[in-house]
């Protein structure tokens, strides 16, 4: 019986061994006289032994336990028959005794192959010799897509191993240990931290060169894995595809390239930060930092909003998935993932608004009004509890199927849900997932909602009239709850030189001059200009107030809030378990920097937002070593944050994936250089720094190319005095034409 090293005497062999524990303990190996008893109860034992066995005496060896046997046995059998071949087989679910030391052989010259085992504990060969692939399997949520995951290469695999902890060793990433060995030792480290590395022989003739295909990949089965990477392990195969994913690239991205006196500017723009917001954002929904995979409602939305001037219809489809991910009563999913159908309900408060405000920008740039009759389905689930804040589960599309435009209406209705300063409550986040504490209670309200909200309202409230008349009572309502927003805005939420941030369920005041901590944070400043709900005097107070206290010109950074958290009583959430300087917690949390940049645009501050937002990019943050040993992230992606803490200075938080991407590029192309479209009607409407001569913009339009040539004769940041298509002077409106044709646009400022 065998009790994992712990196994008990059984009652009739301790009574049978007790006089050799007591009275007859003499070491049998001995020559004293007390040893010779204890000698022969050990031959007489070996005799019994080798009786039952039907072998020799001398065949019969005693151990002092398991352990000891098989490590005696592998290493003397693997000894004797060397000559004979060093390859041993084994399996990966072995006891240590027999793994630890057929690992000590390894290290000693012999060859060990581990051989996986399935769920029913059969040998299952993963290692495909045939197909030279090492496949990895999803045990558990195995209802999910892409259940196999799998490496595999043109040339022979000649070993591999997923212990990433053994790999790296002592000598860490800069000199991993598994470099240093004759061969990995073909273990999936399964339950410990995993990599995949694998070990190629590669022959290479004198003075040319060889080319090897790596194939990584992710499919449903182990079929479709071994048909792709036999597919790819032919080079020319290789080259072909390289080529078509270039190719799309390039003519994707190539429909929007700038000219600017900024080189740096004209990097990020023409390619990168759009690159970024597409393959990590739209489609891959993942990075080096955060490798979820899931889509975020009010991540990918806001995502697609940048795409607009490339293609959109990925807001479209975007907008259309999205709505599938509403429940009935209006709130949406926070986050959910597509492969399985699991999502999260939540209490967040702006998550069910960023439907309508996708609405709102697909219709302001295409004028396609009928994605408003577009028919989606709702989910259907078990509301929150009252003590519920969030929950994990697999929720059904219901039966219930309703207009896009039906879709907004729940979200807006059930967004109108106000406090007693007059303002929406904030539930457990607003923006800020990190204010997860402020509302839990059902009272806390979001300044930074109310803006976001009053434009929501202001702009459906347009769309409403201009294509549902039958509608017209739903639209003054939003007209009339916008305006009493407003002025609860501007009353209830102004602290003297900025506005408020947020106020607590307990009647802490977040974003307040007489705090000590959080006294004034960027967005409610932004957004007070952005929606246009900011009286004149005082959101242009607030943004001098965001410029004194948030920008740090010297460092490069604008910080989401200031003072950081750290010691005061104030409890707002998560946020506060970031150090301060860290993250949302006082550090440069880019994607709100860029509505800054925004901000001072919208206000016609052109050299402060050409200066702001050179002044974060990337590119700018690593021009000399350095910076760039400073900074310590990629150049050219935005990063979500850059650090403000004394200790971490400059130094960028994590990149690829952040909705900075895109609020970047849509801040750089709408907002400083001006290329607006409304309903299909382009107009150029600059803001940019006094210095500037001008610069240009090539922008394809279906099959069509606009050349925009802009000159700022009059030095000055905005304010255009002439526009000229293929040299007659029009007005600053042009109708956009997709039919092949090439158009020179001249503007004057």
């Amino acid at each position: 019986m065998d009790y994992a090293a712990t196994t008990y005497v059984k009652p009739e062999v301790l009574e049978e061994m007790m006089p050799y524990f007591t009275q007859k303990f003499g070491n049998p190996s001995s020559f004293y006289g007390i040893s010779r008893e204890t000698k022969m109860a050990i031959d007489k034992a070996r005799g019994q032994v080798a009786k039952a066995l039907n072998c020799d005496m001398n065949e019969v060896y005693f151990t002092g336990g398991g352990s000891e046997s098989d490590n005696w046995a592998i290493k003397g059998i693997a000894s004797a028959h060397r000559k004979k071949g060093n390859h041993i087989i084994t399996t990966k679910i072995e006891h240590h005794a027999v793994l630890h030391t057929c690992e000590y052989l390894e290290k000693n010259g012999f060859e060990v192959t581990y051989l996986p085992v399935g769920k029913d504990g059969k040998i299952s060969l993963e290692y495909k010799e045939n197909n030279n692939m090492i496949i990895a399997r999803k045990i558990y949520n195995s209802d999910e897509l892409n259940n196999v995951v799998y490496i595999s290469s043109s040339e022979k695999i000649k070993s591999y191993t997923g212990d990433k902890t053994k790999f790296l060793g002592g000598g860490g990433l800069e000199n991993p240990d598994g470099l240093k060995t004759i061969r990995l030792d073909n273990n999936d480290a399964l339950g410990k931290k995993t990599c995949i590395a694998i070990e190629l022989n590669v022959e290479i003739e004198s003075f040319s060169n060889k080319k090897v295909s790596i194939i990584l990949g992710a499919e449903e089965n182990v079929d479709i894995a071994t048909d792709v990477a036999y597919r790819y392990s032919n080079l020319q195969n290789c080259k072909t595809e390289l080529q078509n994913v270039k190719n799309k690239w390039n003519e994707l991205l190539g429909k929007v390239k700038v000219n600017t006196p900024y080189e740096s500017l004209n990097i990020i723009l023409n390619g990168w930060t759009m690159y970024q917001t597409i393959s990590s954002r739209i489609l891959g929904k993942t990075g080096f930092y955060q490798s979820g995979g899931a889509y975020g409602f009010r991540d990918q939305l806001q995502d697609a909003f940048s795409t607009r001037y490339i293609d959109s219809q990925i807001l479209y489809n975007q907008i259309l998935k999205h709505s599938r991910h509403q429940f009935i009563e209006g709130d949406v999913e926070h986050w959910w993932h597509d492969e399985n159908d699991r999502g999260i309900r939540t209490r967040f408060s702006d998550d069910l608004l960023w439907l309508p405000y996708a609405v709102i920008k697909y219709i302001n740039f295409t004028g396609d009004y009928e994605i408003l009759n577009k028919k989606t389905t709702y989910l259907q689930g078990e509301e929150l509890k009252e003590n519920e804040n969030e929950k994990y589960n697999k929720y059904i599309s219901s039966n219930i199927e309703e207009s896009i435009y039906e879709h907004c209406k729940k979200a807006i209705k059930r967004a109108c849900n106000f406090g007693e300063n007059g303002l929406p409550k904030i539930g457990i986040g607003d923006w800020n997932d990190g204010f997860s504490n402020i509302g839990t209670e059902g009272k806390g309200e979001s300044v930074w909602l109310g803006f976001f909200l009053y434009i929501i309202l202001k702009e459906f409230s347009k769309l409403i009239k201009q294509c549902k008349q039958e509608e017209i009572e739903t639209s003054n309502w939003y007209e009339n709850i916008a305006e009493k927003l407003k002025e609860n805005l501007n009353e209830n939420a102004w602290d003297g030189k900025w506005y408020k941030r947020a106020f607590a369920d307990n009647g802490d005041i977040y974003g307040s001059m007489e705090n000590e901590e959080c006294k004034i944070d960027s967005i409610a400043q932004s957004w007070s200009v952005i929606s246009g709900a900011g009286d004149i005097e005082k959101k242009e107070s607030a943004m001098k107030s965001l410029e004194n206290h948030l920008v740090d010109n010297e460092n490069g950074l604008i910080k989401l809030l200031d003072p950081a958290f750290d010691k005061s009583k104030l409890e707002p959430g998560y946020i506060k378990s970031y150090i301060p300087g860290v993250r949302e917690n006082g550090g440069q949390y880019t994607h709100a920097a860029v509505w800054s940049i925004i901000a001072e645009a919208i206000l016609g501050d052109g050299n402060k937002a050409v200066e702001w937002y050179k002044m974060i990019n990337p590119i700018e943050h690593s021009r000399t070593k350095k910076e760039a040993n400073r900074y310590k992230v990629e150049p050219y992606v935005m990063p979500a944050d850059i650090y403000g803490n004394q200790n971490l200075l400059g130094q960028g938080g994590w990149t690829w994936y952040t909705g900075s991407s895109g609020w970047y590029y849509t801040a750089g192309i709408e907002y400083i250089l001006g290329l607006k479209i409304y309903h299909n009607v382009l107009s150029i409407n600059p803001c940019i720094q006094k210095e500037w001569d001008g610069y240009s913009i090539q922008f394809k339009y279906k099959e069509s190319i606009y050349n925009i040539n802009v000159k700022n004769i009059s030095k000055v940041c905005t304010g255009v005095k002439m526009v000229e298509l293929n040299g007659i002077e029009i007005e600053n409106k042009i109708l956009l034409d997709g039919s092949g044709k090439i158009f020179n646009v001249e503007v004057k400022m």
